[in-house]
């Protein structure tokens, strides 16, 4: 079977045909880049990926790294691929091009990323992990502690995590115990254990610098009370070299059902009183920081998991037009699998579930393009609040989906879907963390609805409807104006029941409400992908208008017609369940009692 890793029409489609990437170099930012450099940064991406990633991803999942108590060892290939990662300068992409980096756009980086994370997401995390942390460092440290680690996190000899959980308090990040206290020059002593962080130990880099939630001393309760500190490895020595072990310590590795090539650690810190910490920023403001780099995380999860799906979708298709199995009415020919209803519409599920999460994720990283650029402070505002706003939709719709498409390829595949010898149980596996981590789904849709819609006087959804309806306008084909006619009426049904909403969250129904934040996040994920795929319908018919398109191209084009054309039809009318229990504040879920169980 191909190993393609991903349709070589899809990244130019996404980046200039629905996004106009080119046009950011009209930017002073983005001034030294033109299509040709971005061309080759993402065939260097898909390069790498293929030759140095994807060889390896079912042999990380088959051989995942071990602790003898003194040592992390893993495969051999993870370091080579790292090293071949952060030797091309991907680390380092987004940053300026005064701190060594390429100044590229977000959505390129994004483009680039999903090679990566379609060919071996386990080996991919830990160079992910490093940008965000040294993105938080570079926004709110300090200089001293911007040179003393930024410059060798974006190199790669460093690399980052971010310690938030602790296991008494999972998603409650309110309740965290971890305490730094301060000492006379000015550092920090911290105490405290943290769980489920990702990269945590390894070998693959000269030090590890952990980004560290905790209280000071005399902190205010709750959110309000939390630091954020900078604690390595190894500390720095008078020469800015590693140089003393820190007192941080691995107490053991979390055995995963999936991403089992990126180590899952428990740590412990100060088990001897000397774990040194060094505080970004102000005291107390350490979760508004360290948003930065989870909100970050939440558009990655999401894009990862469009990605692990399109990877298992792919591989889902190649199979289907290999297999050959039952014949079609009144023929005594075998067939391909392809050829049977059943197997289309599962291809074409995956197709809409993947697609329409990848086009979301890189929307979102255009808006954050835009935001670094925009001059004009009203547009500036408005692309903020749009950012926010489809922020949990990103994380939660695509890795919500994106394991459903794994599952289908699984079913697809048949009983040799159900087996190892095949990869598209990795992929399920693999993908089955992205619902969870960097805020569950449903702490997604609790901050959609109780937050997100609201904040800024709406200014985020008063946005998305003027884009749409922008978008309504060129939208021409047959199929692009089914889908405007079913989002035109579906916004206003839910724009409808939005005061319901509000005055529910402010009422003795507070608690129904809650409880139904997930039909919310339903509703609404599902209306932002219809646009998505209104928009992929429209440039679609529009191209195939052309009298010299070729036989690929014409494809490809169909091939998005018609999955929008299925998300119309299968997936869209869904939302009216969503509706009608949002309208009626059913209390099923939360009149529930423990013991009724």
């Amino acid at each position: 079977m191909s190993e393609q890793l991903i349709h070589p029409k899809e990244m130019t489609f996404q980046l200039y045909e629905l996004l106009d990437t080119e046009a950011l170099c009209s930017r002073a930012r983005f001034a030294e880049h033109s299509r040709e450099t971005f061309d080759a940064i993402l065939d260097t991406a898909n390069k790498i990926a293929s030759e140095k990633f994807a060889p390896h991803n079912a042999k990380g999942d088959q051989n995942e790294p071990k602790f003898d108590g003194h040592k992390v060892t893993m495969l051999d290939e993870v370091k080579q691929a790292f090293d071949a990662y952060r030797e091309s300068g991907f680390i380092a992409g987004r940053y300026d091009f005064d701190d060594g980096g390429m100044q590229l756009p977000e959505t390129v980086i994004n483009a680039c990323s999903g090679y990566f994370l379609a060919a071996n997401p386990s080996s991919t995390a830990y160079a992910f992990l490093t940008t965000a942390a040294a993105n938080v460092i570079c926004h709110f440290a300090s200089d001293e502690l911007k040179q003393q680690f930024m410059p060798r996190m974006l190199t790669g000899e460093f690399t980052g995590t971010m310690a938030l959980t602790e296991p008494h308090a999972g998603s409650s990040l309110a309740d965290i115990r971890t305490m730094a206290t301060p000492q006379d020059d000015g550092t920090y002593r911290l105490k405290g254990s943290k769980i489920y962080i990702s990269g945590g130990e390894h070998e693959l880099s000269d030090n590890i610098v952990h980004l560290v939630l905790a209280k000071t001393p005399g902190a205010p309760e709750g959110v309000k009370g939390i630091s954020l500190f900078i604690v390595p490895k190894y500390r720095l020595d008078e020469n800015g070299q590693p140089g003393k072990r820190n007192d941080v310590s691995l107490a053991g590795l979390i055995h995963k059902m999936g991403y089992r090539g990126t180590t899952s650690t428990a740590l412990s810190f100060g088990d001897n009183d000397d774990c040194h910490g060094y505080l970004i920023g102000e005291r107390h403001h350490g979760l508004k920081y360290m948003f930065m780099m989870m909100n970050e995380a939440r558009i990655g999860v999401g894009y990862g998991a469009a990605m692990i799906g399109y990877r298992g979708y792919r591989y889902a298709l190649e199979y289907a037009k290999d297999r050959v199995q039952g014949r079609k009415p009144g023929s005594k020919e075998q067939v391909a699998i392809i050829e049977h209803g059943d197997v289309r519409r599962m291809l074409l599920a995956q197709k809409a579930y993947c697609e329409g999460g990848m086009a979301l994720c890189f929307y979102g990283a255009r808006l954050v393009d835009d935001l670094a650029t925009i001059e004009d402070e009203s547009q500036r505002s408005a692309t903020r609040e749009l950012l926010d706003l489809l922020t949990p939709v990103c994380k939660a719709w695509p890795s919500e989906y994106g394991p459903k498409a794994n599952d289908l390829a699984i079913q697809v595949l048949g009983g040799a879907g159900y087996t190892r010898e095949y990869p598209v149980e990795q992929y399920w596996r693999d993908n089955r963390l992205n619902p969870i981590h960097e805020g569950t789904n449903g702490i997604q849709a609790l901050d959609l609805m109780t937050r997100k819609l609201w904040q800024a006087n709406s200014l985020g959804l008063q946005t998305l409807k003027e884009r749409i309806v922008t978008d309504m306008e060129q939208a021409q084909g047959e199929v692009s104006q089914r889908l405007r006619k079913a989002l035109t009426a579906h916004l206003s049904r839910f724009e409808q029941l939005l005061p319901g909403i509000g005055k529910a969250l402010n009422s003795e129904q507070l608690d129904p409400a809650l409880a139904n934040a997930q039909c919310v996040m339903n509703a609404f994920a599902h209306i932002v992908i219809g646009w998505m795929w209104m928009r992929q319908a429209t440039v679609s018919e529009k191209a195939l208008s052309a009298e010299d398109l070729n036989a690929d191209d014409k494809h490809f084009y169909h091939g998005k017609v018609q999955a929008a054309q299925y998300y119309a039809a299968w997936e869209l009318p869904t939302i009216e369940r969503d509706f009608q229990l949002i309208e009626s504040m059913d209390n099923a879920c939360s009149a529930m009692q423990a013991e009724w169980f």
